[in-house]
């Protein structure tokens, strides 16, 4: 599909390679398939920002014709850095949460701060010179949309203003909730505070021209909030990035975790049922292996020690996303953990979608409930069991152990092009080309 007239779309994304994680993913493989659909984006990006780590590889996915704009933003960090003697390392997300350090009541001030005179995050400063920048580049410059993507929200703030000023369609697409987002209250907030995110929230979900969502309870919580133009597109997986010649290591029974696993996300009883079936099995021990690449909280790293799980770890750090992939693909199970948190339902990471592609049996931990159970169910990919069923979890490991002993693990059929990113950004394409006229 393409078009002979190309149409511009101004992308504005706080996360952008060399960045690496699966918040700058969406939008990369956005960005690679829209000329595809008859659509050239121009992206908007900080020159400076804060990001867990470095990941080179994902740059190979930006288009040549792709312009990128970066312009230096000013966050607090340094502050906080100097005061704290985290000088020279990266926050990533946000300030940091462990209240339990040297710097603990500090971190509890920090936050307050944040929660309440950084509205909605740190990266406000970069709101006003973005949207004076922007109006002028624009006039010289025309494009035919403009798309935000938070968190953090203060990019949605810059599509607000710049609509409301150059009267541009404007899409916000939502990575994650808003107020809704699972450490909401643990920001502290008073309740002047608490009521400017909400007006902020509902000012630009009823002045975006659409809202995307990456989830269906996402949509439905947007809704109650009285958000009328929604649609879900969920993450993906692309079919060029997964490796085709690297066969699992049948030698070990390897269980895969790629992402982020913080203290939310430890899952306490799964660690608890490999600890049993590890003392009773003697066979099952030998072969365990459990490895884990990403950026992970030492509250699992203590739960695998406590449950006397540490010889069968291994723990890789951050890995590239070919890497990433690569693990993947050698392992036997790979694990999913959604936060134990109340908006549990509606989280389905972006990982997963990568999980999709790569034919492997899926142990996911969560809502059994929720769109993650749902997508499972539909594509045969995987099972779930809940935060706290021990005894589904110890059934599930060794419905899986048995499977890979007889060599009938691996025969999960890779997921359709539903969930690729080509095919989501046809989707993408299209309300892009209803919101400009362009249909």
């Amino acid at each position: 599909m393409g078009s002979t007239s190309q149409k511009r779309v101004l992308i504005i994304t706080y996360y952008w390679p060399p960045a690496g994680g699966v918040a700058v993913q969406r939008w990369l493989k956005f960005v690679k398939y829209l000329p595809n659909y008859g659509w050239e984006p121009v992206i908007y990006t900080p020159e400076n920002p804060e990001f867990f780590y470095e990941d080179k590889s994902l740059l190979k996915d930006i288009p040549e014709k792709a312009k990128v704009i970066k312009r230096p933003i000013w966050e607090p960090y340094n502050i906080y850095k100097s005061l704290t003697g985290k000088k020279g390392e990266n926050l990533g997300l946000g300030f940091a949460n462990n209240e339990k350090s040297k710097n603990g009541a500090l971190n509890k001030l920090f936050i307050w701060l944040r929660g309440n005179l950084l509205i909605p995050d740190p990266r406000i400063f970069w709101v006003r010179p973005s949207v004076k920048f922007l109006c002028n580049y624009l006039k010289e410059n025309p494009v035919d949309a403009i798309i935000t993507t938070g968190p953090p929200h203060s990019m949605h703030l810059i599509g607000l203003k710049i609509k409301k000023r150059c009267n541009i369609p404007w899409i916000a697409d939502f990575r994650d909730p808003w107020t809704n987002i699972d450490f909401y209250k643990e920001l502290k907030l008073t309740r002047l505070a608490d009521n400017i995110h909400h007006r902020l929230e509902q000012k630009v979900l009823k002045s975006s021209n659409q809202v995307i969502v990456v989830s269906k309870q996402m949509k439905r919580e947007f809704e109650e909030l009285g958000c009328k133009n929604i649609s879900v597109i969920t993450n993906g997986f692309d079919f060029e990035d997964i490796p085709t010649m690297l066969a699992p290591n049948n030698n070990n029974f390897t269980i895969c975790y790629v992402g982020t696993m913080n203290s939310a996300r430890n899952p306490l009883t799964l660690w608890q049922a490999l600890r049993l079936i590890c003392s009773n099995d003697k066979e099952f021990a030998s072969k365990l292996k459990i490895k884990i690449a990403g950026q992970i909280d030492s509250s699992v790293i203590d739960a695998i020690k406590n449950n006397n799980l540490e010889k069968h770890f291994e723990y890789l750090g951050t890995v590239p996303h070919n890497k990433a992939l690569e693990l993947q693909m050698s392992s036997q199970v790979l694990l999913l953990v959604v936060n134990n948190t109340p908006n549990a339902k509606g989280i389905v990471t972006g990982k997963f979608f990568e999980y999709l592609a790569m034919g492997k049996q899926i142990l996911a931990v969560g809502p059994t409930d929720g769109d993650l159970a749902e997508i499972l169910q539909e594509t045969n990919a995987g099972n779930i069991v809940d935060f706290n069923d021990f005894d589904g979890a110890k059934q599930l490991i060794l419905k899986y152990y048995n499977l890979y002993k007889s060599g009938e693990l691996n025969t999960v059929k890779p997921a359709s092009n539903k969930y690729s990113r080509k095919e989501l950004t046809g989707k993408l394409a299209k309300i892009l080309n209803e919101i400009t006229g362009n249909e």
